[in-house]
């Protein structure tokens, strides 16, 4: 039987869908293309922001209407969090965010007994889904290492659709990826829901890295994201020593200002980030620093958002990823007065985004002339185009070999 995989969200989802084609592919089922009809198709949902709630319920009414006579599975994070909403929709197999391991069975029961199959965690308390993957349509490979999140940002619903901090055991980490390098990826990306509070059989993250870069093959190690608060003395020793850690870190900030901050109830003030990022600099001082940011949150002032704005323009990020606040039902922020309009709100991201834009020409242009190593990722007529160490986008007019790394004039 042919089946296709929708993925809207993070790498995490990513992780599992590859996860869940790989497992089907291995026990005889075939993926189809867009364009094809299939029998199976399968959702993972997002429901980071109401707009991925939205954009998730009207993906099922699309892939309903254009396939009524496919095997409809919907699973993910926008399942967990509003089943009521998806359980009279009419779909087959319905999963929230336990059970993805097992697709393989879950479908082939339905199969052969025509049973609808829905599945949804009713606490926090899981265990930790162990999958391994062995390839990517991508150039770099993605190892999810962690699942959940303790930190209950005030805004955040993915505590309690992800539910709590648990991690992939560390020898089995090293494992699939000894089984990535081998199978030819250069780069990979370690991600999870909270990456940086991974923890196995008492190591960390940071032994983690040390450990992985024991693989010769393996020739860069890349973070999805990390918390300001994760980057202790013992990962500054990674990052000072380490030359395969990657030359980038994501570390969300999420507001510019000490009382937004509080409110959100992030676990630092501005002048901690600053200090870190200050040490983070003085250890590799090219390292492109990019961030989250929230517009719009309860109670922000005119003042506050400039605040915002003044902040991000001193920590002269390499790039801002800009998001209005959304009100996700059953958090402390979604009961808060003094909420911000939607004009405003999105006149604030216009303004971030502007900045955003300006920073990041302004950390691409440092580099012209230098000569980086390129991984490439496409591969066409007359020119090729990888990322750098430093996640910068480089164009070359070359016909060069896709996963291979290339030492370029920029």
């Amino acid at each position: 039987m042919k089946f296709n995989i929708i993925t809207l969200g993070c790498k995490v989802n990513s992780y599992e869908s590859n996860f869940m084609k790989e497992s089907l592919i291995n026990n005889g089922f075939s993926f189809c293309s867009d364009n094809e009809k299939c029998d199976i198709l399968i959702l993972n949902t997002c429901t980071v922001t109401d707009t991925s709630d939205k954009k998730s319920l009207k993906e099922v009414r699309r892939l309903k209407r254009e396939n009524p006579n496919s095997i409809l599975v919907v699973c993910g994070c926008s399942v967990q969090n509003n089943i009521d909403k998806y359980k009279n929709m009419g779909i087959d197999i319905l999963m929230g965010n336990i059970n993805k391991s097992n697709i393989v069975s879950i479908i082939n029961d339905y199969l052969k007994n025509n049973v609808p199959y829905e599945c949804i965690a009713k606490t926090r308390d899981l265990p930790f889904e162990n999958m391994i993957i062995k390839s990517f349509n991508h150039t770099r490979g993605n190892i999810k290492i962690e699942d959940g999140c303790d930190n209950f940002c005030s805004y955040c619903i993915i505590p309690f659709v992800r539910g709590k901090v648990r991690s992939k055991n560390f020898d089995d980490v090293i494992n699939e990826a000894t089984i990535l390098a081998n199978n030819g990826y250069k780069e990979i990306v370690l991600t999870g829901i909270d990456t940086g509070s991974y923890e196995s059989n008492g190591k960390d993250l940071s032994d983690l890295i040390n450990e992985l870069s024991k693989i010769d093959t393996l020739k860069r190690i890349r973070l999805s994201s990390i918390e300001i608060t994760q980057l202790n003395d013992k990962f500054m020793e990674v990052l000072k020593n380490n030359d395969k850690l990657c030359n980038h870190l994501h570390i969300p900030l999420q507001a510019g200002s000490d009382e937004i901050l509080k409110l959100m109830n992030r676990k630092y003030d501005l002048n901690y980030f600053f200090e870190k990022v200050k040490k983070i600099r003085s250890i590799r001082p090219d390292i492109s620093i990019t961030t989250d940011v929230i517009v719009g949150f309860p109670n922000e002032t005119n003042e506050m958002f400039l605040k915002t704005l003044d902040t991000c323009e001193k920590l002269n990020f390499a790039k801002i990823h800009v998001f209005p606040y959304s009100d996700r039902t059953g958090t402390k922020a979604s009961k808060m007065a003094n909420k911000i309009s939607i004009n405003e709100k999105k006149d604030r991201v216009k303004k971030l985004m502007d900045l955003s834009l300006t920073l990041e020409n302004n950390y691409y242009n440092k580099f012209k002339g230098q000569k980086l190593d390129v991984l490439i990722e496409e591969v066409f007529e007359d020119y090729s185009v990888g990322h750098t160490s430093n996640y910068l986008m480089v164009k070359i007019p070359k016909k060069l070999v896709k996963g291979e790394i290339y030492n370029e004039k920029i």
